[in-house]
């Protein structure tokens, strides 16, 4: 089998627009290509897809009504213009780093972006190389916007303990960011202490989004890049830690400032794959979860088809529950994120175009701005397509039947992916040592795509009658399930699912919905579900036995209604 990077059309890329492979604090990791200079200022109104031209709606937000601000202890940083320690309101000290736009004075004020950094990070510069920003600061500065960026609490040069974007914690941190904003000259304001405010930011810095928003109505539109819904289905789907990523998480954060939960988790899922009950309550208690509904400011998410920390389930769970807020939100989906981009990845500008887009219409309140459809999608051949909502009508389903018995040992698992890096990328060489690949030691159900073209997108559904026995142990147990493109090799999104199974002799029956993929299918094309033992993303489950599959049904979702549209120029 042929390497992803040999595959026809298949590339690695990264874009400036994304922060190295996953936005968690791997700047030393740097010296990844830059696409542009700096993102595309002034957006024109034939920037995105023009499926829904929704950029005239009259919404207005509720109104804003928060007891005036207490003064803010802010201390200029000596020998750094741009930075001032500004106190918290539990007495954490907060490193911010403030921006004006060029000219910004009390006659000509501006509104204001709010720019949050990934896990480990601290908060941009106008020094900050572009492969570290999702926007930078230069060019927003450049597009009419002050820029507050900052080192998040436990983080950089801020004090206090890691609390993974807490509605109790840092979200009363940028809170009283605002609080401080509001008092600079050249900010534009809508009210005594209501600064105009937009936020931008990836992963951490776009959970941040989510708790903030939920709770200070000052914030007049976010983009939230790659980031969660709930920190228990995103790290420990199907109580199963995902121990690629956790691992990898857990280092980057300093052990002065770490949590306790942060600690016994981890060391719970090495010792046994899970968490305590404890622990999975804590990381519930993050957010944004049931946050999200109270939403009231304009809401673009962006999402990675390859990601697989913040998969595309957790980008569409925030988008149902604003959506049915009845506020405005817009999905853009995009071939990157916490993970390799190992198919086509379209044009490396248009997320970039859509985020300004979205921040001129909402934040700058600029109506000719044309926004685009409020779900754009894109497949692994790089072709987007446009809808008004999610989910997708669904016209039939692709659907297969197998059987098979899996040897539940380590070797032959799912990953890890081999990539012949030709851009001397180190981070796609670490993000490619937790990534699925086409397993040797599966059971194998080939699903036929049939002789038209069609499109898949969602969640495969998957029904297992299974039995099967494993030694007694501490880990729990557990099969896995990926479907790979039978013409590349590829597993669809890189994406894998934890099936939660019970291994004591008996007939059992299971039906899970796996990761929700994007997937064109050509006439002739098929794809293979593969259920297999290990895999490099999750944590390894009890082995030592075996599991027959007496009955295996599988269903992918095909969408209709659904047209290419066209590139942006």
């Amino acid at each position: 089998m042929l390497s992803p990077d040999e595959h026809a059309g298949s590339r690695v890329t990264r874009r400036r627009w994304q922060r190295p492979v996953f936005m968690l604090g791997l700047a030393g990791l740097a010296g990844l290509p830059a696409a542009s200079a700096g993102f595309v200022a002034g957006v024109a109104s034939g920037a995105v897809a023009a499926a829904s031209a929704s950029s005239g709606s009259t919404y207005s937000a509720p109104a804003c009504h928060r007891p005036a601000p207490a003064p803010v202890q802010a201390t200029p940083v000596a020998g750094v213009p741009s930075d001032w320690t500004i106190t918290s309101f539990d007495g954490t000290k907060i490193r911010a780093h403030w921006f004006p736009a060029p000219g910004a004075s009390a006659s000509h004020a501006e509104p204001t972006i709010l720019e949050g950094p990934g896990w480990g990070e601290a908060g941009a510069t106008t020094s900050t190389p572009d492969i570290l920003g999702s926007l930078s600061v230069t060019g927003l500065n450049s597009d009419g916007y002050n820029v507050l960026t900052w080192d998040p609490r436990g983080f950089g040069q801020s004090t206090g303990t890691i609390e993974i974007d807490s509605p109790n914690y840092e979200a009363r941190d940028v809170s009283r960011l605002i609080d401080w904003v509001s008092t600079r000259p050249g900010v534009q304001l809508d009210a005594p202490g209501d600064p105009r405010i937009g936020m931008v930011g990836g992963s951490y810095g776009g959970g941040i989004q989510f708790v903030t928003a939920a709770q200070d109505c000052r914030i007049d539109a976010i983009v939230p890049e790659i980031a969660w819904h709930s920190l228990t289905t995103s790290l420990d789907k199907a109580n199963t830690s995902k121990s690629g990523w956790s691992n990898l998480l857990y280092s980057l954060a300093s052990p002065a400032h770490r949590d306790p939960h942060m600690t016994s988790a981890y060391q719970d899922s090495l010792a046994t794959g899970t968490i305590s009950a404890a622990d999975y309550r804590w990381f519930a208690g993050k957010g944004p979860a049931n946050l999200v509904k109270k939403i009231r400011a304009p809401t673009l998410i962006i999402q990675g088809t390859v990601d697989n920390l913040f998969t595309l389930d957790e980008g569409v769970a925030n988008f149902k529950a604003i959506q049915a807020s009845g506020v405005p939100v817009h999905m853009v989906w995009f071939c990157d994120g916490h993970g390799i981009c190992l198919t086509n990845p379209g044009d490396p500008n248009y997320v970039t175009n859509a985020t300004m887009a979205w921040l001129n219409r909402w934040v700058k309140r600029d109506r000719s701005v044309n926004i685009g459809p409020a779900v754009d999608i894109i497949d692994q051949n790089g072709v987007r397509y446009a809808a008004s909502t999610y989910p997708l009508a669904s016209a039939r389903s692709l659907s297969a039947e197998g059987k098979g018995t899996l040897q539940l040992v380590a070797t032959g698992g799912s990953g890890p992916v081999t990539v012949r890096s030709t851009n001397s990328d180190p981070v796609g060489a670490l993000a490619s040592s937790i990534t699925p690949a086409e397993a040797a030691n599966a059971v194998n159900v080939t699903i036929d795509g049939g002789s038209q073209a069609s499109l898949v997108v969602g969640a495969p559904h998957v029904t297992l009658t299974y039995q099967g026995t494993v030694p007694p142990g501490a880990a729990p147990t557990r099969v896995f399930a990926q479907i790979v493109d039978g013409s590349t090799g590829l597993v669809l999104g890189n994406q894998v699912t934890p099936i939660d199974v019970t291994l004591d002799g008996k007939s059992h029956t299971t039906s899970v919905p796996l990761e929700i993929v994007s997937q064109a299918f050509a006439p002739g094309q098929h794809v293979v579900l593969q259920l297999v033992a290990t895999t490099v993303a999750y944590a390894q489950p009890r082995l030592g036995g075996s599991v027959t599959f007496s009955a295996i049904n599988v269903t992918l979702p095909v969408v209709s209604g659904l047209k290419p549209q066209q590139a942006p120029h």
